[in-house]
């Protein structure tokens, strides 16, 4: 990939952000942060990231919300869109991954190196 991918993550808690950016800046990525779905919807149509780690439980609008409008978009339906969340339940999981999530991870159970990985492989070019 030529240049640095852009990043977006929106999470509501500032621990995680910053934890997840520091990860991601760390392996070369250009991170954004926003704290709450709203933000989180418009900088993903302004700003056009590569890649969005969305939370789920996010104040104004929520994760869900935020998917079902990139998904609408035509700007942003190809955006891959990690879920990452506290919100484990089987359902959770399931309406995600129905609205067009790439992937689901659930905060707290996998290392933030993990899920650096996660990232890499959604923005490593499709094998033919």
């Amino acid at each position: 990939m030529s240049g640095k991918a852009t990043i977006l993550i929106v999470e509501d808690q500032k621990g995680f952000r910053m934890i997840f950016e520091d990860v991601l800046v760390a392996a070369g990525y250009e991170v954004l942060s926003a704290a709450d779905g709203e933000r989180g919807w418009e900088m993903s149509k302004e700003r056009k990231p590569h890649l969005v780690l969305l939370d789920l439980g996010l104040p104004k609008i929520d994760g869900f919300e935020v998917l079902r409008r990139i998904r609408a978009d035509a700007e942003t339906q190809n955006t891959p869109v990690i879920i990452f969340s506290v919100m484990g339940e089987q359902n959770s999981v399931k309406k995600a991954m129905d609205l067009g999530a790439n992937d689901y991870i659930v905060k707290g159970f996998h290392p933030p190196l993990q899920i650096l990985g996660k990232v890499k492989e959604q923005l490593a070019p499709s094998n033919p």
